[in-house]
Parts: C-alpha cells; sequence; structure tokens
C-alpha cells in the first residue's frame, strides 16, 4: 500500500520522535536540589544534594580551580546533584610557593571520605543514612582537576601532593575534569599517567588558560581506560563558574562565545552522566559513549572504553 504524502510525512516525524528520544540524554534524577553548610575536615564546604532522592547517593567531590571561591561553582554543583549525587564543595586554603590561597591538594579524597562517614551517621544531617560511603567520584577544575589527575594516578607530585607517597582510597570511583592538563609549567613537558580510575577531561574549545592541544596531549598520555574527551564548543577556562573570571583568580583573555547558562548545563550533563556510567548506569553509559556525540550539537567526544 502506498503512503499519501500526509501519510509519509506524518510516519517520517514519527520516526525522527523516535530516533530523537533514543538519543536524548538520561533526564536528571530530580531537578530540585537543596543545599546546606558543612566542615570538611579543616574546610568550609558547601553541600548540594537531590532533595528529593530516596536511597542511598554517592559524593561527587568537587576540586575548584586555583584561588577560585567555592560560592562560584553553585550553579554547576546544583547541575551536577540534580543527577543524583551529593556534591560536596570545600575551600581548601593552603600555602603553594609562599602564596596562601585556595589550591586543591591530593589528600581531599581521603577528608571526604571521613565526612562521608561521619556525616551518614551524624544525628540531625539531612544526609543522615543517605550516603553511599563506598562510592566518591570526584569533579575537578584547573588546578582542582590536575590534582584529581595525581590522585588518579595514584603519584605524588610537588605542589598537588607534598608527602613521600600517595595511596588513592578505595572509595574513589572516577574523576570527570574540567580545563585540566598535566603540563608540566617549568618543563613543558607531559608524563604518562597510570591511571587507575575512568577518567573524562571536558575541555572548552576557547580555553586561554588551560589550552585544548594540552588537553589532547594529556589525554593521550592515560594510559589505561576507560577514559574520554569532551571538547565543547565555545567555552573557555571559566565555562563551569558562575561568573566569567571570579574575583580573586587569574582573569580569562578568551571570550566565551556561548552563554554561562549553556555552558554549565553541557558541562554538567556530560561530567555527570559519565560519572553515573562508572556507578554502572547502563542508560549513561549509552548516551557517553554511543548515542550523546550525535545528539549534541557542541560537542565532539573521544572515547576508549577499556
Amino acid at each position: 500500500m502506498r503512503l499519501g504524502r500526509t501519510s509519509r510525512l506524518a510516519v517520517a516525524a514519527a520516526l525522527a520522535a523516535g530516533l530523537l528520544s533514543a538519543f536524548q540524554a538520561p533526564a536528571a534524577a530530580d531537578p530540585a536540589v537543596a543545599h546546606y553548610s558543612s566542615q570538611v575536615k579543616n574546610d568550609g564546604a558547601d553541600v548540594y544534594y537531590p532533595a528529593g532522592a530516596t536511597g542511598r547517593l554517592p559524593v561527587a567531590l568537587l576540586m575548584q580551580g586555583a584561588k577560585v571561591h567555592r560560592q562560584y561553582y553553585s550553579d554547576y554543583a546544583e547541575a551536577i546533584a540534580a543527577y543524583g549525587f551529593i556534591v560536596v564543595v570545600p575551600n581548601h586554603k593552603r600555602l603553594v610557593f609562599f602564596d596562601s590561597d585556595y589550591y586543591p591538594s591530593q589528600k581531599m579524597p581521603a577528608e571526604a571520605v571521613e565526612w562521608m562517614d561521619a556525616e551518614d551517621v551524624r544525628a540531625g544531617s539531612p544526609l543522615n543514612g543517605k550516603i553511599d560511603t563506598d562510592k566518591l567520584v570526584l569533579l575537578g577544575h584547573s588546578f582542582g582537576g590536575a590534582a584529581a589527575l595525581g590522585v588518579a594516578d595514584g603519584s605524588c607530585g610537588i605542589p598537588f601532593c607534598t608527602t613521600l607517597g600517595y595511596t588513592r582510597p578505595s572509595e574513589v570511583k572516577a574523576a570527570a575534569l574540567f580545563g585540566t592538563n598535566n603540563k608540566l609549567p617549568v618543563f613543558g613537558t607531559f608524563a604518562s599517567m597510570n591511571n587507575g580510575i575512568p577518567v573524562q577531561l571536558l575541555q572548552g574549545t576557547v580555553d586561554g588558560a588551560a589550552l585544548p592541544a594540552d588537553a589532547e596531549t594529556s589525554y593521550t598520555k592515560l594510559q589505561n581506560g576507560p577514559k574520554q574527551i569532551v571538547r565543547i564548543a565555545g567555552v573557555n577556562h571559566y565555562g563551569i563558574t558562575d561568573v566569567q573570571s571570579p574575583p580573586g583568580a587569574e582573569a580569562e583573555t578568551s571570550t566565551q562565545t556561548v552563554t554561562q547558562a549553556q555552558s554549565i548545563e553541557t558541562t554538567a550533563r556530560w561530567a555527570a552522566l559519565f560519572l553515573k556510567a562508572q556507578l554502572g548506569d547502563a542508560a549513561a553509559a549509552q548516551y557517553v559513549y554511543v548515542t550523546g556525540d550525535a545528539a549534541d550539537p557542541g560537542v565532539t567526544v573521544t572515547s576508549q572504553t577499556s
């Protein structure tokens, strides 16, 4: 039977709708996000979590960029939390090369694990009995992302680690790092990394501080899978902060060509779904490894799944 033009258009529209549905990212678990203040070891911290979530949730530790106050990650943290994570954003202030400011270190994941264990049983905690204390994932920005790469590698290097050795906590399962590379600042070389956990690099194509070419080289230096690099069109170094060039941080020289809301949404979606995929979410894995690249015109993606 031949279909008339109207019928053919209806069938085509139905097929297109079905194809689009297949490509769509899994929705945020709970778009309503609550927030409270806490303390992780000696660091004041902001905690974001899905307000209506039931059961136990994994924790995502956000390791800030150099000199960026934690308050400027509120939109990004909320966006990640909506996908079903407890997002913890500490202000980690310490001395680095005679400068006392916000500089993440590799000891932060171990301190976050201590916080998880204590907060899950603390009377009066909004998260009492809701924390999956066996699952910690890492979010990183710039300097904080570089520190997280050291965690992934299980190695100790100044200025991210100041002890004689380093052991990654077993609770750390994966990392999604924005504006991050492992280029050595003095020598300009890139070290090979034996990443013991899955690592995703999220890189703005107009980043003027952490250059896109350096992220590409760093991706090749990750020796183990799974790994992924997500190139986000029109986004610069501060694409995940609430404002461009947050006060106190180094200024960005490259202009972002998409809105801040767009860059935060895109980056948070890819980071959250990559992390969920590593924790066993099949729908998230389908998106980040199979359908997402074609469905999202704002990114290009390269992955290694093993």
